[in-house]
């Protein structure tokens, strides 16, 4: 995927302020984030692996953090989030409403979740523990992020199930 159809993936009027990308590898979408938060924002681009980020386009010149950590272990490095992305990386937590809830003590009352999947139940090598958008919706909901928005969607290049975008915020 290029970078232009990441930031197409999840275009959406976000709020500036800190920001994490939980599992954000290579950093593409750390770097679709950027291209649309205001300037002066932050972005956490936090992975279980050494974060090495590909140089790709911010031109609002986001402050981008790489910090090596396991989300699901480990406490995050700042509180009072702005906002979560999960984008591929919600499909290898086993336990989803745990992490919800520990991730909803690092965020502002009026912060978004913004996760990227794939639109398949049949787990795999590369997706053990997919979520389909529907049920997505209900683990959100049961976790107090009721109110929900679907930013697209695109055909996946591994397989039939297509990736999705979606927002999540409480009501």
């Amino acid at each position: 995927m290029e970078l232009r159809e990441a930031i197409a993936l999840i275009r959406h009027p976000y709020p500036g302020g800190t920001w994490a990308d939980l599992g954000c590898g290579s950093g593409l979408f750390t770097f679709a984030l950027a291209n649309l938060l205001p300037p002066e924002s932050t972005i956490y681009a936090i992975d279980h692996k050494p974060v090495r980020l590909e140089p790709l386009h911010n031109p609002h010149h986001i402050h981008i953090i790489p910090k090596q950590l396991d989300f699901q272990q480990e406490a995050l490095p700042a509180r009072d989030f702005r906002g979560i992305l999960l984008a591929n990386s919600l499909h290898y937590v086993k336990d989803k409403n745990g992490l919800i809830r520990q991730l909803a003590r690092h965020i502002t009352h009026d912060a978004q979740f913004v996760i990227v999947e794939y639109e398949t139940g049949n787990a795999n090598t590369w997706v053990p523990y997919p979520i389909r958008y529907a049920d997505l919706q209900h683990l959100m909901k049961d976790n107090g992020f009721g109110n929900s928005h679907y930013l697209g969607d695109r055909p996946s290049v591994f397989g039939a199930a297509k990736m999705y975008a979606a927002l999540f915020s409480r009501m």
